[in-house]
């Protein structure tokens, strides 16, 4: 039998009692049938992931007794989506995956092809926290209110925003997603894509690249779900790292004083080795030298 696993908004602490909202109480006391005693599984975003007792249960109350920590905290990358509002079917189940591939930030936005003026928010946090729950993760995505798309843009903090263009004639996101660092925003716009003065607007804006996703034109949810599956492998701690050795490794290897030295002492190597061939007879005969960089061909240096 799997064990809950549940969001909490208290701090977690070995032995601290917290309480159970109504709606975990009911979950766990008539939905799963636990009962006093069973053990489930807390986070709250800050503190890990905790096991804990299920101390007491009645009907809408109960209270968790946290027992130690299974998981620390890690850092996550701060990966945005910006999504044009669209019917609520498919604007719940893009929460729920982006919540599933790790984003930080769920910013839904109204444009002038927007076929919904309104988002309901609170319902939305409540899909993202029980799909949190549900994928492992230690942190719930936050969810804004629905604003105009030039409002957000507005009061963006500048960091790098990648938006989609179906026109064709933006680069590919994943080439230009690879050059970047978190924090990094995902712009997905709505059905039948961005107006073009919206268009215009957005590559104005210094932080604002557009990319396409391909040839064919996808629905806002599929567009959704890709650009972020294609950036999140370049947004976390060890695609930052990646980047670093390569950046390292594209870097002149045989420059300064190290170099020089090491070509001397080459060099060095070299002619002791013709000194002790012609002692032997080889003359000048050229010879073939293996170093440990590679085969070096002298002839008389």
């Amino acid at each position: 039998m799997s064990i809950p696993r549940l969001f909490v908004e208290h701090p977690l602490a070995a032995g601290e009692a917290i309480p159970a909202t109504p709606g975990q109480a009911h979950y766990l006391g008539a939905v799963l049938r636990r009962t006093a005693g069973d053990a489930v599984l807390l986070f709250n975003g800050q503190d890990g992931e905790w096991q804990a007792m299920l101390a007491s249960l009645r009907k809408d109350r109960a209270t968790f007794l946290p027992e130690y920590r299974t998981r620390p905290q890690a850092a996550a990358p701060d990966l945005r989506l910006l999504v044009a509002a669209v019917k609520r079917d498919a604007l719940e189940w893009m929460v729920e995956k982006a919540t599933e591939l790790g984003v930080a930030l769920i910013q839904p936005v109204f444009t002038r092809r927007s076929v919904v003026g309104r988002v309901n928010a609170p319902r939305l946090a409540v899909i993202a926290q029980e799909a949190a729950e549900q994928c492992r993760r230690l942190t719930v995505p936050r969810i804004a209110p629905g604003a105009p798309l030039h409002a957000v843009l507005d009061a963006w903090d500048g960091a790098p925003l990648l938006a989609g263009d179906e026109t064709g004639r933006s680069p590919p996101l994943a080439g230009v997603a690879r050059s970047l660092v978190p924090p990094l925003g995902w712009l997905v716009g709505p059905e039948g894509g961005f107006d073009p003065a919206e268009l215009d607007d957005l590559r104005r804006r210094a932080f604002v690249s557009t990319v396409g996703l391909g040839p064919r034109i996808l629905r806002a949810e599929t567009a959704a779900v890709a650009g972020l599956a294609i950036s999140r492998p370049h947004a976390g701690p060890a695609a930052r790292a990646q980047r670093m050795t390569e950046q390292q490794d594209v870097q002149p290897r045989r420059s300064g004083p190290d170099a020089d030295h090491l070509r001397a002492a080459t060099r060095r190597m070299v002619r002791r080795r013709q000194q002790a061939a012609r002692r032997l007879g080889g003359g000048d005969r050229t010879r073939e030298i293996r170093l440990p960089a590679g085969r070096l061909r002298t002839a008389g240096l």
